[in-house]
Protein backbone atom coordinates (compact mmCIF):
# COMPACT_ATOMS: atom_id res chain seq x y z
CA UNK A 1 0.00 0.00 0.00
CA UNK A 2 1.48 3.66 -1.13
CA UNK A 3 0.60 6.38 1.52
CA UNK A 4 2.88 8.58 3.38
CA UNK A 5 4.57 7.38 7.06
CA UNK A 6 3.00 8.41 9.55
CA UNK A 7 4.14 11.86 11.18
CA UNK A 8 1.32 12.83 14.13
CA UNK A 9 0.49 10.86 16.91
CA UNK A 10 -2.47 10.05 18.55
CA UNK A 11 -2.46 12.48 21.85
CA UNK A 12 -0.06 15.15 19.46
CA UNK A 13 -1.76 16.00 16.50
CA UNK A 14 -3.48 19.03 14.81
CA UNK A 15 -6.94 17.03 15.39
CA UNK A 16 -6.13 16.43 18.93
CA UNK A 17 -5.26 19.89 19.44
CA UNK A 18 -8.59 21.79 17.41
CA UNK A 19 -10.24 18.67 19.54
CA UNK A 20 -9.48 20.24 23.38
CA UNK A 21 -11.77 20.80 25.95
CA UNK A 22 -10.58 22.72 28.92
CA UNK A 23 -13.01 22.32 32.48
CA UNK A 24 -14.57 25.45 33.41
CA UNK A 25 -13.21 26.01 37.07
CA UNK A 26 -16.00 26.01 39.23
CA UNK A 27 -18.46 24.63 37.49
CA UNK A 28 -18.39 20.71 37.33
CA UNK A 29 -19.35 19.26 33.70
CA UNK A 30 -18.83 22.17 32.20
CA UNK A 31 -15.66 22.50 29.28
CA UNK A 32 -14.85 25.60 27.08
CA UNK A 33 -13.59 24.87 23.74
CA UNK A 34 -12.58 26.55 20.23
CA UNK A 35 -14.31 25.30 17.41
CA UNK A 36 -11.09 25.60 14.44
CA UNK A 37 -11.77 26.77 11.09
CA UNK A 38 -9.90 24.51 9.65
CA UNK A 39 -12.82 21.46 9.75
CA UNK A 40 -15.44 23.34 8.24
CA UNK A 41 -17.76 22.78 5.33
CA UNK A 42 -18.36 26.30 3.50
CA UNK A 43 -18.93 28.42 6.53
CA UNK A 44 -20.04 26.00 8.98
CA UNK A 45 -18.03 23.61 11.34
CA UNK A 46 -18.24 19.93 10.10
CA UNK A 47 -20.85 17.65 12.26
CA UNK A 48 -18.21 14.87 12.79
CA UNK A 49 -15.63 17.24 13.91
CA UNK A 50 -18.54 18.35 16.51
CA UNK A 51 -19.34 14.72 17.62
CA UNK A 52 -15.55 14.33 18.32
CA UNK A 53 -15.24 17.47 20.62
CA UNK A 54 -18.10 16.25 22.20
CA UNK A 55 -17.30 13.21 22.61
CA UNK A 56 -14.02 13.98 24.56
CA UNK A 57 -15.64 16.58 26.86
CA UNK A 58 -18.08 13.32 28.05
CA UNK A 59 -15.02 11.42 28.10
CA UNK A 60 -13.84 13.71 30.65
CA UNK A 61 -16.59 13.89 32.81
CA UNK A 62 -17.62 10.19 32.75
CA UNK A 63 -16.25 7.59 34.74
CA UNK A 64 -15.44 5.32 31.65
CA UNK A 65 -12.98 6.43 28.57
CA UNK A 66 -14.26 5.18 25.17
CA UNK A 67 -17.46 6.50 23.20
CA UNK A 68 -19.83 2.61 22.62
CA UNK A 69 -23.16 4.63 21.09
CA UNK A 70 -23.19 8.24 20.53
CA UNK A 71 -26.43 10.21 19.26
CA UNK A 72 -26.64 13.57 18.22
CA UNK A 73 -29.09 16.05 17.12
CA UNK A 74 -27.96 19.19 15.31
CA UNK A 75 -29.91 22.19 16.41
CA UNK A 76 -28.67 25.23 13.77
CA UNK A 77 -25.28 25.31 12.79
CA UNK A 78 -21.87 25.66 14.13
CA UNK A 79 -19.21 28.55 13.33
CA UNK A 80 -15.66 28.87 13.76
CA UNK A 81 -15.11 30.01 17.34
CA UNK A 82 -15.67 30.05 21.14
CA UNK A 83 -17.80 27.36 22.07
CA UNK A 84 -19.14 25.57 25.82
CA UNK A 85 -20.29 21.96 26.42
CA UNK A 86 -22.48 21.34 29.57
CA UNK A 87 -22.18 17.79 30.08
CA UNK A 88 -24.86 15.62 32.65
CA UNK A 89 -23.86 12.34 33.80
CA UNK A 90 -27.02 10.28 33.52
CA UNK A 91 -26.04 6.88 34.83
CA UNK A 92 -23.07 5.04 35.87
CA UNK A 93 -22.83 1.42 36.17
CA UNK A 94 -19.87 -1.15 36.22
CA UNK A 95 -19.80 -1.73 32.45
CA UNK A 96 -21.49 1.23 31.04
CA UNK A 97 -22.03 5.06 32.31
CA UNK A 98 -24.15 7.03 30.16
CA UNK A 99 -24.53 11.02 29.30
CA UNK A 100 -25.49 14.14 27.18
CA UNK A 101 -24.38 16.77 26.29
CA UNK A 102 -24.84 20.51 24.63
CA UNK A 103 -22.51 22.31 22.89
CA UNK A 104 -23.62 26.22 23.07
CA UNK A 105 -22.00 29.34 20.88
CA UNK A 106 -23.29 32.85 21.49
CA UNK A 107 -25.44 35.30 19.17
CA UNK A 108 -24.69 38.92 18.53
CA UNK A 109 -25.75 40.08 22.16
CA UNK A 110 -23.99 37.24 23.65
CA UNK A 111 -26.67 35.14 24.52
CA UNK A 112 -26.04 30.68 24.32
CA UNK A 113 -26.86 29.37 21.38
CA UNK A 114 -27.52 24.97 21.71
CA UNK A 115 -25.96 24.24 18.28
CA UNK A 116 -26.05 20.26 19.04
CA UNK A 117 -27.44 17.85 21.58
CA UNK A 118 -26.01 14.35 22.43
CA UNK A 119 -26.82 11.36 24.50
CA UNK A 120 -24.14 8.41 24.45
CA UNK A 121 -23.13 5.61 26.24
CA UNK A 122 -19.08 4.93 27.41
CA UNK A 123 -17.42 2.13 28.20
CA UNK A 124 -13.90 0.54 27.79
CA UNK A 125 -13.30 -0.75 24.51
CA UNK A 126 -10.07 -2.94 25.78
CA UNK A 127 -12.26 -4.87 27.65
CA UNK A 128 -14.84 -6.16 25.28
CA UNK A 129 -14.76 -9.76 24.39
CA UNK A 130 -12.99 -11.43 21.06
CA UNK A 131 -15.61 -13.07 20.31
CA UNK A 132 -17.22 -11.61 16.67
CA UNK A 133 -19.92 -13.22 14.57
CA UNK A 134 -20.81 -11.04 11.48
CA UNK A 135 -22.56 -11.01 8.41
CA UNK A 136 -20.80 -7.73 7.45
CA UNK A 137 -18.39 -7.83 4.88
CA UNK A 138 -15.79 -5.78 3.70
CA UNK A 139 -16.02 -3.22 1.23
CA UNK A 140 -15.13 -3.40 -2.19
CA UNK A 141 -12.82 -0.27 -2.48
CA UNK A 142 -9.71 -0.43 -5.26
CA UNK A 143 -6.44 -0.69 -3.69
CA UNK A 144 -5.13 2.93 -1.89
CA UNK A 145 -3.20 3.79 -5.05
CA UNK A 146 -5.85 3.03 -7.29
CA UNK A 147 -8.12 5.38 -6.00
CA UNK A 148 -8.31 9.08 -6.43
CA UNK A 149 -7.45 11.88 -4.40
CA UNK A 150 -9.77 13.94 -3.17
CA UNK A 151 -8.74 17.28 -5.42
CA UNK A 152 -8.14 14.53 -8.56
CA UNK A 153 -11.44 15.85 -9.93
CA UNK A 154 -11.14 19.59 -12.46
CA UNK A 155 -12.26 21.07 -9.49
CA UNK A 156 -12.50 20.91 -5.41
CA UNK A 157 -15.50 18.99 -3.92
CA UNK A 158 -17.96 21.50 -3.09
CA UNK A 159 -18.07 23.24 -0.10
CA UNK A 160 -15.71 21.41 0.87
CA UNK A 161 -13.39 24.00 2.29
CA UNK A 162 -10.98 23.64 4.63
CA UNK A 163 -11.93 20.50 5.81
CA UNK A 164 -10.09 18.65 2.37
CA UNK A 165 -6.85 20.04 3.59
CA UNK A 166 -6.69 18.62 6.64
CA UNK A 167 -7.58 15.01 5.27
CA UNK A 168 -5.81 12.13 3.14
CA UNK A 169 -9.06 11.00 1.27
CA UNK A 170 -8.85 8.39 -1.62
CA UNK A 171 -12.64 8.19 -2.91
CA UNK A 172 -13.20 4.59 -4.90
CA UNK A 173 -13.35 5.93 -8.42
CA UNK A 174 -16.53 4.10 -9.01
CA UNK A 175 -18.29 6.55 -6.31
CA UNK A 176 -16.68 9.51 -7.92
CA UNK A 177 -18.33 10.16 -10.81
CA UNK A 178 -20.16 13.09 -10.00
CA UNK A 179 -16.64 15.07 -9.68
CA UNK A 180 -16.48 14.57 -13.76
CA UNK A 181 -20.35 15.38 -13.89
CA UNK A 182 -21.32 11.75 -14.48
CA UNK A 183 -23.00 10.51 -11.01
CA UNK A 184 -23.79 7.01 -10.73
CA UNK A 185 -27.38 7.25 -9.24
CA UNK A 186 -26.96 4.88 -6.96
CA UNK A 187 -26.21 6.71 -3.61
CA UNK A 188 -23.14 5.14 -2.72
CA UNK A 189 -19.77 6.99 -1.60
CA UNK A 190 -16.45 4.61 -0.61
CA UNK A 191 -12.76 5.87 0.03
CA UNK A 192 -9.66 4.73 2.24
CA UNK A 193 -9.60 7.58 4.81
CA UNK A 194 -6.78 8.94 7.19
CA UNK A 195 -6.51 12.34 9.01
CA UNK A 196 -3.78 14.73 6.44
CA UNK A 197 -0.72 14.46 9.46
CA UNK A 198 -0.87 10.42 9.13
CA UNK A 199 -2.29 10.14 12.84
CA UNK A 200 -3.94 6.57 13.40
CA UNK A 201 -7.44 6.69 14.15
CA UNK A 202 -9.15 5.96 17.79
CA UNK A 203 -12.07 6.00 18.93
CA UNK A 204 -12.63 9.87 18.95
CA UNK A 205 -11.36 10.08 15.82
CA UNK A 206 -13.89 7.24 14.28
CA UNK A 207 -16.54 9.68 15.45
CA UNK A 208 -15.38 12.14 12.67
CA UNK A 209 -14.60 9.36 10.01
CA UNK A 210 -18.46 8.26 9.85
CA UNK A 211 -18.83 11.92 8.16
CA UNK A 212 -16.31 13.07 6.47
CA UNK A 213 -16.55 11.99 3.02
CA UNK A 214 -18.56 13.77 0.72
CA UNK A 215 -22.07 13.22 0.70
CA UNK A 216 -24.08 10.25 -1.16
CA UNK A 217 -26.04 12.72 -2.41
CA UNK A 218 -23.78 14.04 -4.97
CA UNK A 219 -23.74 10.39 -6.01
CA UNK A 220 -27.36 10.89 -6.64
CA UNK A 221 -26.76 14.35 -8.51
CA UNK A 222 -27.68 16.48 -6.27
CA UNK A 223 -24.72 18.86 -5.11
CA UNK A 224 -24.59 21.75 -2.62
CA UNK A 225 -24.64 21.58 0.91
CA UNK A 226 -26.04 18.24 2.88
CA UNK A 227 -26.52 19.38 6.64
CA UNK A 228 -27.01 16.64 9.14
CA UNK A 229 -30.06 16.29 11.07
CA UNK A 230 -29.64 13.77 13.49
CA UNK A 231 -26.24 11.43 13.60
CA UNK A 232 -25.74 8.00 15.93
CA UNK A 233 -22.79 6.24 15.59
CA UNK A 234 -21.70 2.81 17.10
CA UNK A 235 -17.67 2.63 18.04
CA UNK A 236 -17.70 -1.48 18.16
CA UNK A 237 -13.27 -1.80 18.50
CA UNK A 238 -10.55 -0.07 19.01
CA UNK A 239 -8.93 0.27 15.53
CA UNK A 240 -5.67 -0.65 14.40
CA UNK A 241 -2.82 1.02 12.85
CA UNK A 242 -2.61 2.68 9.65
CA UNK A 243 -5.05 4.18 7.07
CA UNK A 244 -9.01 3.19 7.40
CA UNK A 245 -11.72 1.76 4.74
CA UNK A 246 -15.41 4.17 4.82
CA UNK A 247 -18.02 2.95 3.02
CA UNK A 248 -21.19 4.79 3.05
CA UNK A 249 -24.95 3.99 1.54
CA UNK A 250 -28.39 5.90 1.09
CA UNK A 251 -31.28 3.80 -0.14
CA UNK A 252 -34.23 6.81 0.16
CA UNK A 253 -34.50 10.41 -0.47
CA UNK A 254 -37.75 11.32 0.22
CA UNK A 255 -39.58 14.66 0.89
CA UNK A 256 -36.08 16.59 1.31
CA UNK A 257 -34.45 14.51 3.10
CA UNK A 258 -32.25 11.08 2.71
CA UNK A 259 -30.33 8.71 5.04
CA UNK A 260 -26.79 7.49 5.44
CA UNK A 261 -25.48 4.19 6.52
CA UNK A 262 -21.85 4.31 7.27
CA UNK A 263 -19.09 1.15 7.98
CA UNK A 264 -15.63 2.35 8.60
CA UNK A 265 -12.91 -1.03 8.67
CA UNK A 266 -9.60 -0.57 10.04
CA UNK A 267 -6.73 -1.88 8.48
CA UNK A 268 -6.40 -5.11 9.81
CA UNK A 269 -10.13 -6.12 8.42
CA UNK A 270 -12.45 -5.32 11.64
CA UNK A 271 -15.73 -3.60 11.86
CA UNK A 272 -14.61 -0.85 13.79
CA UNK A 273 -17.68 1.64 13.61
CA UNK A 274 -21.01 1.81 12.36
CA UNK A 275 -23.51 4.81 11.67
CA UNK A 276 -26.73 6.10 10.10
CA UNK A 277 -27.88 9.37 10.00
CA UNK A 278 -30.77 11.64 8.83
CA UNK A 279 -29.63 14.29 6.33
CA UNK A 280 -31.53 17.34 4.71
CA UNK A 281 -31.00 16.56 0.61
CA UNK A 282 -29.17 19.78 -1.32
CA UNK A 283 -31.64 22.13 -2.85
CA UNK A 284 -32.43 21.77 -6.16
CA UNK A 285 -33.81 25.35 -6.81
Amino acid sequence: MSHAAAQATIGDSEFDRDTTVVPRAGEPGVYDAELSAGWTIIAAVNGGYLLALVGRALSAALPHPDPFTVSAHYLSASVPGPAVIRTEVVRTGRTLSTGQASLLQFDENGAEVERIRVLASYGDLSALPDDVRTTAALPDIPAYEDCLAADAGPAPIPGSSEIVDRLRLRLDPATAGWALGKPSGKGEMRAWFELADGRDADPFSLLLAVDALPPTAFDLGLMGWTPTVELTTHIRRRPAPGPLRVSITTRNLAGGFLEEDAEVWDSADHLVAQSRQLARAPRTA
